[in-house]
């Protein structure tokens, strides 16, 4: 990992406060695409409040968030945003033949219309920044505007996250 995290002990008092909640939303330790947070303290707390508004409070189904997570940390190539989404989709109730076939893409045999949508919605915003009016009409089909809106505030979360984990080496 190019960026060490700080030690517990090491941490100012409100940082630590802030790890150890996220610690607590997650797998009982703060995922190191937060810890590294600890470096630059203003924006811990602030991202802390984006993303579990994102994660906890979004109208998105867990299955739907997770669908488009995992694409997006594959087309990114983020092992690690892979396998910590692998492990929230099962939770999710997601069994593992559909999280491995999430790789393949929207065009895999077995997706329904929507999960299709979904995925193609990552995969177009990942390419060229945007939604084809076509694939924005099958979203629409299936989800109103404020799922709409967090489909993509979802997809550029976990691409930056994505980005975070590959930049500083985390894997």
């Amino acid at each position: 990992m190019r960026v060490p995290l700080i030690p517990r002990e090491e941490q100012p008092d409100d940082v630590g406060q802030l790890l150890d909640l996220a610690a607590a939303a997650t797998t009982g330790t703060a995922p190191p695409t937060v810890a590294v947070m600890a470096h630059q303290p203003a924006l811990l707390g602030p991202f802390l409040t984006w993303a579990s508004a994102l994660a906890l409070n979004g109208v998105l189904s867990k299955r739907d968030h997770e669908l488009l997570a995992l694409r997006i940390a594959h087309r990114c190539g983020s092992s690690f945003e892979w396998h910590e989404h692998a492990e929230y989709a099962r939770q999710a109730g997601m069994p593992n033949d559909e999280v491995e076939r999430i790789r393949v893409g929207p065009s895999a045999d077995g997706w329904s219309d929507t999960d299709a949508a979904l995925l193609l919605a990552a995969d177009e915003l990942h390419d060229d920044s945007t939604i084809t009016d076509t694939t924005w009409a099958a979203l629409a089909g299936h989800h109103d505007v404020s799922a709409l809106v967090e489909i993509v505030y979802v997809v550029g979360q976990y691409t930056m996250l994505s980005m975070v984990a590959n930049g500083f080496g985390i894997t």
